[in-house]
């Protein structure tokens, strides 16, 4: 991080559930969840946020109880996936409780990703752009309309 331009822990707990409640619905989530998990890591390290204990996950993988780890960053709360060793050093808290929310936030995804970067100081690989992506689905048909002679000519084999 920037020693000479820190960011306030409030912005930065904005930027993150930002990005995380823009992960939840995303097509492509990797990416968010990523730089979600590598800012609360650092700001771990920092001693910026705090780890509270354990719970148990909402949505169990491949009918498979597990647990993630419940961290406080400034006013806000998030799950990521706990270490080894916070089974050992950190209380089960139990199932989620539903009636807590995070406050609200109105801060645009492209902000929140901005401040994340700088906090993390992450910046994308140099790809070339390419032209256009191909649409490709399982479903699609295409379509041979105009591709067709009609009344359809009859071939030289007799």
């Amino acid at each position: 991080m920037c020693s000479r331009d820190p960011i306030p822990i409030e912005e930065l707990a904005q930027a993150i559930f930002t990005v995380n409640r823009h992960a939840k619905t995303a097509p492509e989530p990797q990416h968010l969840y990523a730089i979600k998990k590598t800012a609360i890591e650092q700001l771990l390290k920092e001693e910026r946020a705090e780890k509270l204990g354990l719970h148990f996950s909402k949505n169990p993988k491949l009918s498979n109880q597990h647990s993630t780890l419940l961290v406080r960053v400034g006013s806000y709360y998030f799950h990521v996936p706990p270490e080894r060793k916070d089974f050992k050093e950190l209380n089960h808290l139990g199932h989620l409780n539903e009636n807590y929310r995070n406050p609200q936030t109105k801060m645009s995804l492209a902000k929140a990703k901005r401040i994340i970067y700088r906090y993390i100081d992450w910046s994308p690989p140099n790809e070339k752009k390419t032209s256009r992506k191909t649409y490709s689905s399982r479903y699609y048909t295409p379509s041979s309309l105009g591709k067709m002679q009609w009344p359809p000519v009859r071939s030289t084999r007799r």
